[in-house]
């Protein structure tokens, strides 16, 4: 390291000279040397620094330091790369308008769940509603008297339409209606007044 003097300086284009007694020739110095110096360089300041040899040729002065004046404090890379791989904190406030989204949108969910669940609920039952009563066997026994024209269910008692068409060939009165209400080419309702079989002594 080099000790020397400053002896001129061009504050405008921001170099000048240094006469050391080290150095056989005035070391020329640029103010880039001296960034990070808490002040500018003036006349007569005692300069620190080394010899570097330019591709042309030219020598000039680098890693320089004035003399009495502190350095401008300089973020190192060191400090630069701890900052930036930093953990992020999430500050309280948006950690805590992030927690009310969450719970807003909870509770649009349940709510759209709840909605078309109500929905399908009332839509079953009013499709219950709207069923056709089923006939059970002890109706039967009245059924003509009470309803000569209703249809009968074509399961009840597991009767099914195979081809019998007189009263002869029923085996109840139940059995009968249901013929006249569900199956073609019967001959068992001769007034057509709903009721079968009406001089059948068996019914």
């Amino acid at each position: 390291m080099n000790k020397g003097l400053l002896t001129s300086w061009n504050d405008n284009r921001g170099y000048g000279f240094i006469k050391s007694s080290s150095v056989a020739h005035d070391t020329f110095i640029h103010i880039s040397s001296l960034k990070h110096m808490s002040r500018k360089p003036k006349v007569g300041d005692t300069i620190y620094f080394e010899v570097a040899t330019d591709p042309n040729g030219k020598s000039k002065a680098v890693n320089c330091r004035i003399e009495g004046v502190i350095e401008s404090k300089v973020e190192s890379k060191l400090e630069k790369t701890a900052a930036f791989n930093k953990p992020f904190k999430m500050s309280k406030a948006k950690k805590k308008s992030s927690t009310l989204a969450n719970l807003v949108a909870l509770a649009i969910i349940l709510s759209i769940g709840f909605s078309a669940y109500n929905r399908y609920f009332a839509n079953t039952h009013a499709g219950n509603k709207n069923n056709t009563p089923v006939i059970t066997n002890a109706d039967l026994t009245t059924f003509d008297e009470k309803d000569p024209k209703a249809v009968i269910p074509k399961n009840t008692q597991n009767f099914s339409c195979d081809g019998r068409q007189h009263c002869s060939q029923m085996t109840s009165r139940a059995e009968a209606v249901f013929f006249i209400k569900n199956c073609p080419n019967t001959k068992m309702d001769g007034d057509n007044d709903g009721i079968p079989c009406e001089n059948d002594s068996r019914f």
